[in-house]
Formats: C-alpha cells, structure tokens, sequence
C-alpha cells in the first residue's frame, strides 16, 4: 500500500480550523477521526440520516487539502464498468478499420487458418492497451499521478456485488485489470464512503474503513452553522428557527428536515425579510424542510406549540368562508314544506302503470297503501325465434 501524505493536518485542531476556513463546522469526535484517517491511510465510512453533512465532508476534505475530488455515486443494478473500468469498443473498432489493409499485410504470408489466428492473437496487447482503456473513478483514483479524494456515495443504495467489487481498491488501493495487470495507486487517496443506513454493510466492507455515525448536531452547532453559512437572518430569529426544526425532527415525520433544508429556510426567510418568525409566516414556508403532504401538515400544526409552548391551539373546523352550512340560515326551499315534499317523493305507487314499461293486466284492488299490485308482462316466443337464439348459442360455444 502506498504511504498516506501525513502533511496535510498537523493536529486535530488543524482539521478543525482548515474545515471552518471552507465553512464546515465540525465537533471534536468528527476532526479527530478525520485527522486519524489522514495518518493511517484508511478509508472512511460516514454512516447517519441524510442530510447530516456526510458528502459535504467529503467535499470539504478536497478544497482543505487542495486535492482533486473524484465522485462515485452509488445506485441499484450499478455493475463493475461503471465504478471500476470498461473497454472502449467504438475507439477499438475504429483503429481496426483504419487499419484493415495493415491487418491484411500481417496475415498474407499464412498457410491456415490456425496460423492466421495466431498471427492475429500476438497483436492483443495492441488493441487491449491503456491506449483502449476507459477508467471510471476507481481505476482513475489509482491512476492519478496527483494525490485526489475518492467520495463513494450512499454505498447503501448499490447491490452487494458492487461492494465485492470495492474490496479490493479500499484493502490495497490497486484495481487489477486481467487483460493488463495490476495499477496500484502512487498517492494513497483520502477514500470517503456514506450511507444512508438503508441496509446493511458487509462486514468484509466495514472492516477495511475506519467508521463513524454522525447525528444531526446540537443546538448550538446547528446555529454555528447557520452563521457559518451567512443566510442573512437575524441572530436571534436563526436561533429561534434552530429549536423549531428542532421540534420537528422530534414529530413522527416520513422524513426529517437536514441540515441543508434547516439552512434554506433561513435563506427564505431572510429573502421575505422576515426578522421575527411568527407561526404565519413559518406555516407558509414549512415546505423548504417538510417534502411530504402527511409531513407539511404535522409540522403545520405543531408550529404554535414549537413557537410558545402556553399557546392555545384553535380545534380544526370545517369552514369555507362566507358559504356556511347553517341550515337555519341557508335553506333549501321551504322549512315545511320541504320534509313534506321529500315523504312524498318514497310514497309507492306514485306513478302510473306505463313507467315502468308494461301495462297491468286488469286494475286489480287496492292494498292497504294504495298501491296496485301490477304482475310481470310475458311475452311469447315463437318456435322460430327460438331455433334461431339456439343455433345463435351453439355457434358461439368454444370448441
């Protein structure tokens, strides 16, 4: 394994103060296991909830250290070509017809097929060269004649094959290639891995990396941060928003407001110039942190409280405005007239006896609601109707 650069950071408070140069704000756990891979030379696995600052570190890490950020962004059904290396068939196939009257000069003096073969698997290392070769950002990280920063992002979301795939590059930083060899990195890259926690790692995987959980910060980290990041809201009206998003990372959400969310909600605010947060204007900018329907409503609600804990908090009430459904007010007609005219309307033997389609064979007597009983018209079929649906139906039966 090639030796880490052990200039980059001095101490732990040099991580510290070279983070907050680029305007990321760290605690001490974070420096500290950010100093030790930096000695060691070891990957390192950010574990937590979206949105606690894991990639940015990553990114922070490049422009503190002046190296080159290469991003591998992890996704379902990713193969080996993508992460590692793939061959470049279009730019093989080209040279091949430029030089097709070369190739034929090559084989012109054979006897067979066999020898002609032969004569063509001697020239492999032309075509299966680095001159052919597609490096993605694994194999580029080797590769690199300049020490980089290698981020592999949300490694959850990839198959596990893919995890087989990165042993190797985070056990020994080389990747081999069978049709070359094997390019073992000059520099040793600063390797950042993340995951979300949507599944489990591989052991195999945890194993190589140093590992660290990061939580969303406290309080008062949050508001460094905010000032941190020059939103543009006033001082007190940031630390009052910190300890609203605060709550309602506390609520039952589908998902929980970041820390990126929590700074572009100080930079609406701030835009609207907003000094001193109200639970109106909260209410009507609560979708920058809250992304689900289900989310925007429990936060909605819980805004008052969050805002003054002795708030008192209006019971919902179905209102449309100035259409109410007072039904002493706003009448449907007549008050007597209408329960009336509805009773009639259930009354049976209301209609005549053509309604229904079918005459009564005879007026009948009365029942005891004043209904007559009006029996079920049949009309006959001839024979010749009859044979005829019957042929109809046996025509249509499947066979």
């Amino acid at each position: 394994m090639p030796d880490p650069r052990p200039d980059d950071f001095t101490d732990v408070d040099d991580v510290a103060r070279a983070f907050a140069e680029h305007g990321y704000v760290t605690d001490r756990r974070l420096a500290t296991t950010t100093f030790v891979m930096s000695r060691l030379g070891k990957p390192l696995l950010l574990e937590g909830p979206a949105g606690v600052g894991k990639t940015e570190l990553a990114k922070t890490l490049a422009r503190a250290t002046g190296r080159k950020l290469l991003r591998l962004q992890c996704y379902e059904g990713q193969d080996e070509t993508k992460a590692l290396y793939e061959w470049d068939y279009g730019k093989q196939l080209l040279y091949t017809q430029i030089l097709r009257d070369k190739a034929a000069e090559l084989l012109v003096d054979t006897a067979s097929m066999a020898e002609a073969v032969d004569r063509v698997a001697e020239q492999d290392s032309a075509f299966f060269s680095e001159r052919f070769l597609a490096a993605r950002p694994l194999l580029e990280a080797v590769r690199s004649p300049e020490p980089v920063v290698l981020l592999i992002d949300e490694v959850d979301r990839a198959d596990e094959a893919l995890e087989a795939v990165l042993l190797e590059m985070l056990a020994e930083y080389q990747v081999s290639v069978p049709e070359i060899g094997t390019f073992v990195a000059e520099h040793a890259p600063y390797v950042i891995l993340t995951s979300n926690n949507t599944r489990d790692l591989s052991a195999a995987l945890k194993r190589r990396c140093l590992h660290l959980f990061l939580e969303y910060p406290d309080a008062e980290r949050e508001l460094e941060i905010l000032r941190s990041k020059k939103t543009g809201l006033d001082d007190a009206a940031a630390t009052t928003l910190v300890d609203i998003v605060r709550g309602l990372r506390g609520l039952d959400l589908r998902k929980s407001p970041s820390i990126s969310e929590t700074i572009d909600w100080a930079r609406t605010l701030a835009v609207l110039g907003v000094t001193e947060l109200e639970a109106g204007v909260l209410a009507d900018t609560v979708s920058v942190v809250a992304k689900y329907e289900r989310d925007v409503e429990r936060s909605r609600a819980a805004l008052p409280k969050l805002l003054d804990p002795n708030a008192v908090v209006p019971e919902h009430r179905h209102d449309h405005g100035a259409h109410s459904h007072s039904h002493g007010e706003h009448s449907h007609g007549d008050d007597d007239e209408g329960p009336a005219r509805r009773a009639a309307k259930d009354q049976p033997g209301r209609h005549d006896d053509e309604y229904y389609g079918q005459r009564a064979s005879g007026s009948g007597d009365d029942k005891a609601g004043g209904a007559r009983e009006i029996p079920p018209t049949t009309r006959g079929v001839t024979s010749s109707q009859g044979s005829r649906s019957f042929r109809g139906s046996a025509r249509r039966r499947p066979v």
